[in-house]
């Protein structure tokens, strides 16, 4: 860490403890415009509200200075310049090229890709169709009422939470389903209510070689060989792979495989021809317009005024609770139970991406790095996790995601959540002293021995903060506003971490070591010799239970 970098980080917590005894509510009070200064509107139909964290307009200068001092700019301009920033792989993360409608070059390195971008995503397109048509047709001459997408990780993740989101734009397209663990079961279950004969698989896997997915992908061919014969197995099965020649020998028709580049990560995937399950769905317009979303955040993050810049914004806030505030998770919160799946994608996103230990130069880092990301659909989540994020120990800042008119919703039932949504994010911050617990139990008929045992236990700290992402609807385009939101975000924060977030090693320990333990496993006659004592013990045990 440089003397600069070091400088404002201290500066920082020298400026947090200035605020230490004056609650965001007496913010408020002080300052009646402060909701319109610390809130950002996109157009006119998406707002960031981040009013109720407890800071100052002193507080954002200070974490303006630490982006300058990180060279913040340098590294966003790098990364849509196509430089190879993936440093650990030499390779750029222009996952932006996929949803540049613009017409202008996209450079990664020297090379201009728009050209088969486009193509690819045509081909998607076209195929897209040709289902949702009825054009592309099964074994036995039936039109596909199912799509199960077989993948794991950011081939699962991303299509399974945005088929979710995005459901009242199916149409008359085929529904979607998604199988990723290699749990028996998960695939058993979602093929047991499904005819084969109507069934099109999407096998999702960049080298065709992830163990879950093509232990998934084998079962399924079985089943459609069993039900329909071997030559039916080119009719049902589509592919995203780049090892065609791996693809082929599975039996896959090569017009029906699709292909990305390695500049683009995995968990950064859902634009490219991962999205093909999406596409199928809601169908290639709507498709556009999920891309669409995606670069209108594209160009706000590059031309937005940092005061002004959404997703720096939301990283610079999460360094402040992370680092200056030692907050070591982060809720994600959508009212909207079509977002359901959005907290599980983010924790890919985030996690996979900021859970480094050391910096891009392989030094220990010098600050805490990513947080714990978890969440669930409001008002469900009131009833199970709040407890804890109003009165625990630990303080947890929270995301609200909420729609100012329902989609084929009952606006009843939508004022109500939305009603919900706004409570909380106002509980939070305001809580409740002991005095007014006292107060009210006091009014509600208690003698002072009931109250002076019952009040501590209605008291609430506040002053926990959260954001408000209030958008018009939940749409396409704004589904992929909120995706490129949080990809940006992650990626402010890994550049004031200084770490590289496209690259993800940790997943590959366990991975290499389930591939030793397989062989072991399957065979009971096996050693387990060269094992440590806790998994051979393990393996023992379970072969009793088998034997």
């Amino acid at each position: 860490m440089t003397d600069v970098v070091a400088a404002a980080f201290a500066a920082l917590r020298a400026h947090a403890q200035s605020l230490v005894g004056r609650r965001t509510l007496d913010l408020f009070a002080q300052d009646p415009n402060r909701f319109a200064e610390f809130s950002v509107a996109l157009d006119d139909d998406f707002l960031f509200d981040f009013s109720k964290h407890k800071l100052t307009g002193e507080t954002l200068s200070l974490l303006r200075r630490l982006a300058e001092a990180r060279g913040l700019e340098a590294r966003r301009d790098a990364l849509f310049a196509g430089d190879a920033i993936n440093i650990t792989e030499n390779r750029a993360a222009m996952h932006m090229a996929l949803r540049d409608l613009s017409g202008r070059p996209i450079r990664v390195g020297q090379e201009n890709v728009r050209q088969m971008v486009e193509t690819e995503r045509e081909k998607v397109y076209r195929f897209a169709r040709a289902v949702r048509d009825g054009e592309a047709r099964g074994a036995t001459g039936h039109s596909f009422t199912d799509v199960v997408n077989i993948g794991i990780g950011g081939s699962d993740l991303g299509p399974a939470m945005a088929t979710r989101a995005l459901s009242p734009y199916r149409g008359e397209g085929p529904q979607a389903h998604f199988v990723s663990n290699v749990d028996g079961a998960d695939l058993a279950d979602t093929l047991a209510a499904l005819d084969l004969a109507r069934t099109l698989f999407i096998v999702s896997s960049k080298t065709f070689t992830t163990q879950e997915t093509m232990a998934n992908a084998a079962s399924a061919r079985a089943r459609i060989v069993a039900a329909l014969g071997e030559r039916a197995v080119e009719k049902h099965f589509a592919a995203v792979s780049t090892r065609l020649d791996k693809v082929v020998e599975f039996g896959v028709d090569p017009s029906r495989v699709f292909g990305f580049w390695d500049w683009v990560g995995g968990r950064y995937s859902l634009w490219s021809s991962i999205g093909l399950a999406l596409a199928i769905f809601i169908g290639p317009d709507h498709f556009t317009a999920f891309l669409q979303g995606g670069q209108d955040i594209d160009e706000h993050f590059r031309d937005a005024p940092f005061a002004k810049n959404i997703p720096i914004l939301m990283g610079m806030l999460g360094v402040w609770h992370r680092n200056i505030k030692a907050r070591g998770a982060h809720a994600v919160i959508p009212y909207d139970q079509r977002l359901s799946r959005f907290p599980a994608y983010l924790q890919q996103l985030d996690m996979e991406s900021n859970g480094k230990a050391v910096t891009r130069s392989g030094a220990q880092v010098d600050e805490a790095t990513g947080p714990v990301i978890f969440g669930e659909p409001g008002t469900n989540g009131q009833h199970a996790f709040f407890q804890l994020l109003h009165q625990g120990v630990d303080v947890i800042p929270i995301d609200f995601l909420v729609a100012a008119q329902p989609t084929a919703a009952d606006a009843h039932h939508h004022a109500l959540l939305f009603s919900n949504c706004l409570a909380q994010s106002e509980a939070f911050m305001r809580g409740r002293t002991l005095a007014e617990a006292q107060a009210q139990l006091r009014a509600a008929g208690m003698n002072e021995e009931e109250i002076d045992e019952l009040a501590p236990h209605k008291v609430f700290s506040g002053d926990r903060p959260s954001s408000v992402f209030l958008y018009k609807s939940l749409d396409p385009r704004t589904l992929g506003r909120l995706v490129a939101l949080y990809e940006h975000k992650v990626f402010v924060q890994a550049a004031i971490w200084d770490i590289n977030p496209f690259d993800q090693w940790g997943v590959e320990l366990g991975k290499e070591l389930a591939n030793r333990l397989s062989p072991i496993v399957a065979d009971a006659q096996s050693s387990t010799a060269e094992l440590d004592g806790s998994t051979a013990g393990l393996i023992a045990w379970r072969r009793a239970q088998i034997a």
